[in-house]
């Protein structure tokens, strides 16, 4: 059945959108805009829900009851800005774990939330669509990636595909996928890395054997599509989405305080981001802590996103990379507005 509200109730819309992932919890409430939509609500909690899970097989007790008080603002937040659509996505942690389905049930009855867990190529697709703005479309491919706590996923787009005149569309919600040319999601991220190697007390020998492990599991995608042979053309670049990216970022500008309005957005070379990595691997654990922009939540997992970042970077040699503050929960919500908007008939609000 098509609705058909004006363009003025939608912008009235109130919508959700909740990442649950292996390390962190994070929500946005936003109304649509001109300019895609305003952010009205946001929270964001390092709950660790798949800690040992990649020994275990299963969610612990304490990272369920952690990340069910996270959820419990969420529902609060949710129910006060009174959010009529909204999609609450769990990823690698409940695809993991063996009682993943007996946690969903549990958040519903205690919270209220009804978690979606989405499949690794849905997670892809929302990771792409959340920071399409930000590729360069000057260029002819990108290769975005999103290092997560349990996953890390590859998207290769091929801008080519677009054609000149629908380059300058790319940022829209409706050409992003267009320019999918290969993805993969792969079982490795920050946490079970970390897990398996340590992250209080790595020194080089640990990092560069974190580094090769990466490396083995994501060569069968560089020898499938070769993304290699193209990025040595020179018109591509690396766009990544995670808090390793952001992190990283954050500490080379040596912001005093961590800004998303400083970090989204900006350049690094991959010299600056070997800088930083080398910087921070001579730093003891407790000195990582004292990182404004890392601080004790993030101080064992940083290295092993280093690692992952490394690994990237040997294997698909780029000159630049672009930092997303952006993704999935970005890429909910503008499935959702795109979705009324078509189903209005009345199109996008203005």
């Amino acid at each position: 059945m098509v609705n058909h509200t004006s363009a003025a109730e939608r912008a009235a819309l109130v919508y959700g959108a909740l990442d649950l992932g292996t390390n962190n919890c994070r929500l946005l409430v936003a109304r649509p805009s001109r300019r895609g939509f305003q952010v009205i609500d946001a929270f964001s909690r390092i709950i660790r829900l798949g800690e040992g899970v990649s020994q275990t097989g299963q969610l612990s007790e304490a990272a369920m009851e952690r990340t069910v008080e996270a959820l419990k603002i969420c529902s609060e937040k949710m129910h006060r800005r009174n959010v009529r659509r909204s999609r609450l996505i769990a990823t690698e942690a409940c695809r993991a774990a063996q009682n993943g389905p007996q946690f969903v049930r549990r958040v519903l009855d205690e919270t209220g939330l009804q978690l979606e867990v989405i499949g690794r190529e849905t997670e892809a697709r929302l990771a792409v669509a959340g920071c399409a703005s930000l590729i360069d479309r000057n260029c002819d491919w990108a290769l975005v990636f999103d290092i997560g706590g349990g996953s890390t996923e590859l998207i290769w787009l091929d801008l080519g595909r677009l054609g000149k005149g629908n380059r300058q569309a790319f940022g829209d919600r409706a050409k992003v996928h267009t320019a999918i040319a290969a993805w993969t999601s792969l079982q490795v991220g920050v946490v079970t890395l970390a897990e398996k190697f340590g992250g209080r007390i790595v020194d080089h020998c640990i990092f560069e054997a974190m580094v090769e492990e990466v490396v083995e599991k994501f060569t069968p995608f560089e020898t499938e599509y070769a993304l290699a042979r193209d990025i040595a053309k020179g018109n591509a670049h690396l766009l990544g989405t995670s808090g390793t990216v952001t992190t990283i970022a954050g500490v080379h500008l040596a912001l005093p305080a961590y800004s998303r309005s400083k970090v989204d957005g900006c350049w690094l070379s991959d010299r600056e981001i070997r800088k930083v990595s080398g910087q921070l691997l001579g730093l003891s654990y407790e000195a990582r802590s004292l990182q404004p922009c890392i601080g004790p939540e993030r101080a064992d997992l940083v290295l092993a996103g280093c690692a992952i970042l490394e690994a990237i970077m040997r294997l698909w040699p780029c000159r630049r990379l672009r930092v997303a503050d952006r993704g999935l929960r970005e890429g909910i919500l503008t499935s959702l507005m795109a979705e009324d908007a078509r189903n209005s008939g009345n199109g996008w609000p203005r």
